[in-house]
């Protein structure tokens, strides 16, 4: 069905709206009733508004259909080439450029308002008028404010955008919580299943910037034997599946799964969809967040493309600094909490996510502009409070210890001229012998299990001192400390896992480089006593002051400690050789690269909001270490318990002096030396490194 057939009556309702805001927008161009440097902002903010328009009524009526590759390619440019490459420098959309044209009171917000109305490009493709119209609502009233004699006082315009996101979350955060939970918003799904994937075409429809990496994938997968395709996708659904067995949950309560991918890669999806639906599945897939309310910082959430300028997304994280109060958060609750309450018969069968991740992109390295906008310490604090009580809201009607998730990961064409070939090298460590590692995996559960605590030595430049307490168990026999992850929920194969102890975990964490939630980390340093972090520090930028907020920024999440919440030992070292062979390491995912050594998640444990379900091991025993100090408060306050985010440091192999199990008689026994597996039944994960 075309979106604006699904929309037709909340179309037709602001029809003649539109109708009157396109005649305004356009009466703009013949006014000179705001001053410079103002009237250059609007009127180019109203040529791309027109060019709206006009791509609304070509979607609406098809015509895109009719289109040659060519023809697409040159409307995709267009209407991303303000934002794309070195055009960024000189956009009202960057905030240093906005702020240089338009002054420092002014500039940051009008860098917010082109950066949201740039959000139209997906309202127009799939026909959401309501949105797209409250898009122009906001344009031309900030508009006539600075039509008057003088200036707009600053916090007029503030005002009149904080009233906008407010009075409008009913309608942004209510649609976000549909498309999440809602196969019959089928925009991406129609396109997936019913395109020729054959015609490159297909990929323009989505309305998202398209680049090589998207075509070459797409073409790359199309040169691929069926057979291949089905491996792939079997691999990834099979690893829902299991994910609930291995979970102890009931899949069959489930009916909607949700799907999130890179475009390019449709051929996979779509044989994928063919397979959750034969689990009885349908498919609620929902594109990411294009509207400040709904992001959540620079990530990307949902099915996306090419940035077409990371810095541009980097620049624009904290956008939500213009509103954010405690006011704000309340409203946005409560219509997070009507939301669900509306789609609750949905949400009690929504199954979780699964999850095709992308990597091989040029590592972004961001730079920290003093234009970009800010939250303060209090609207940390707001922040901190809002992600937390919204977790609870989800968790309420899409309950944790229901649902499942499944991850796996391929590259792009960007990752180098040896694509094709890393590709195929990545199918394979995708789809290792699972059996072969819960073996010699359970001979490392097995002496972990013996040990009080664990200690992990960095070697040359790496400073790792640290000592990780374990969870005491009561009966050997029937429980453990380890999970033995094979390829089920995180794809591929090859860790066991804890929830550590936190009383006891203390020391220095330190990796010379890594790649957390796309963003490079130089020299990143973590302390924690007793489990939780008292210091960090990185080596990014001059000022420390800029280190310490980059780190508590994106990887605290504004929290002022976090908990240890998890402690994993990775046994993938065919992942490992890959990377090295084809000098791929800081381009690996982290659902890869975790499983190359040592890691520690600091945030919430990998059990949160599911603690009480029994999980065991293939080997029958229960797997008891699901809490920690910090999670166990959800029995007296839920609030003190959770932190909503969950973020893996890896130490890489080449930097390990030393992984040893230390037991309550003091006898220490070594798993990892000098970046060798040297445990008796362990040793042929050393075979890649041989070969």
């Amino acid at each position: 069905m075309n979106y604006y057939e699904l929309f037709k009556r909340e179309n037709e309702e602001v029809e003649e709206r539109l109708a009157l805001y396109k005649e305004r927008i356009h009466s703009m161009k013949a006014e000179e009733s705001v001053p410079e440097p103002f009237q250059r902002y609007f009127l180019k903010t109203a040529e791309f508004i027109e060019k709206m328009y006009l791509l609304s009524e070509t979607i609406k009526s098809g015509t895109d259909k009719t289109y040659s590759l060519e023809q697409l390619q040159e409307l995709n440019r267009s209407i991303y080439e303000d934002v794309a490459g070195n055009a960024y420098e000189k956009s009202y959309a960057n905030p240093s450029y906005a702020v240089a044209e338009l002054g420092e009171e002014f500039g940051a917000i009008f860098s917010f308002l082109y950066t949201e109305i740039r959000g139209m490009i997906v309202y127009a493709y799939e026909g959401r008028m309501l949105e797209f119209s409250i898009m122009v609502e906001l344009f031309i009233e900030v508009y006539n404010l600075f039509e008057q004699e003088e200036l707009p006082e600053l916090k007029e315009v503030k005002s009149v955008i904080y009233w906008f996101v407010s009075d409008y979350s009913d309608v942004t955060v209510t649609y976000r919580v549909r498309e999440q939970l809602d196969p019959t918003l089928n925009f991406a799904t129609d396109i997936i299943m019913n395109s020729d994937l054959q015609d490159m075409r297909y990929l323009y429809y989505y309305g998202e910037y398209i680049t090589e990496t998207e075509l070459k994938t797409a073409q790359f997968l199309n040169t691929l034997e069926e057979e291949t395709i089905e491996k792939i996708a079997s691999a990834y659904t099979e690893g829902y599946r299991i994910g609930f067995i291995n979970g102890n949950k009931d899949l069959s309560k489930k009916k909607v799964v949700n799907i999130r991918y890179s475009i390019g890669f449709e051929r996979i999806i779509k044989k994928a969809i063919e397979n959750f639906e034969k689990m009885g599945l349908k498919p609620a897939i929902y594109r990411a967040a294009v509207h400040t309310v709904n992001k959540r910082k620079h990530l990307k959430i949902g099915y996306f493309s090419t940035s077409p300028n990371k810095q541009y997304d980097y620049d624009h994280r904290a956008d939500d600094a213009l509103y954010l109060d405690k006011a704000f958060v309340e409203r946005k609750l409560g219509v997070l909490r009507t939301a669900y309450e509306e789609y609750k018969e949905l949400a009690s069968v929504h199954g979780g996510p699964a999850c095709l991740e992308i990597f091989g992109e040029e590592p972004f390295v961001p730079e920290s502009k003093e234009e970009a906008l800010k939250l303060n310490d209090k609207q940390q604090k707001i922040a901190v409070q809002y992600n937390n009580s919204a977790g609870e809201i989800t968790n309420t009607y899409i309950k944790g210890e229901e649902r499942s998730f499944t991850i796996i990961a391929f590259p792009i064409p960007e990752i180098g001229p040896e694509f094709e070939e890393i590709f195929q090298e990545v199918i394979k460590i995708n789809t290792l012998d699972y059996k072969l590692y819960e073996t010699i995996q359970q001979t490392i559960i097995e002496t972990l299990d013996q040990g009080e605590y664990v200690e992990i030595l960095g070697k040359g430049e790496n400073q790792t001192n640290l000592r990780v307490a374990l969870q005491p168990v009561t009966d050997i026999t029937r429980e453990t400390k380890f999970e033995n992850c094979v390829a089920d929920v995180n794809i591929p194969v090859g860790e066991v896992f804890t929830s550590p102890k936190l009383e006891g975990t203390t020391g220095l964490l330190h990796v010379t480089k890594v790649y957390l939630n796309e963003l490079c980390y130089h020299n990143i340093k973590v302390e924690f006593k007793d489990g939780m972090i008292t210091s960090y520090s990185c080596s990014n930028f001059d000022k420390e002051e800029d280190n310490r907020n980059y780190i508590k920024e994106n990887v605290l999440y504004n929290h002022e400690t976090l908990p240890m919440g998890e402690f994993a030992i990775g046994t993938n070292t065919t992942a490992y050789m890959a990377a090295r062979k084809y000098n791929i390491n800081d381009k690996l995912p982290i659902l890869i690269a975790e499983k190359t050594g040592p890691h520690f998640a600091v945030g919430d444990t990998c059990y949160s909001w599911s603690e009480d379900t029994k999980v065991y091991n293939p080997d029958g025993r229960e797997i008891i270490a699901k809490d920690n100090e910090v999670s166990k408060f959800r029995k007296e306050d839920i609030s003190k318990a959770y932190f909503n985010c969950h973020t893996d440091i890896t130490i890489p192999y080449d930097e390990l002096q030393e992984i040893a199990v230390i037991k309550a008689d003091g006898e220490r026994v070594a798993i990892i030396q000098e970046g060798k597996f040297v445990l008796e039944g362990c040793w042929e994960l050393n075979k890649p490194f041989d070969n």
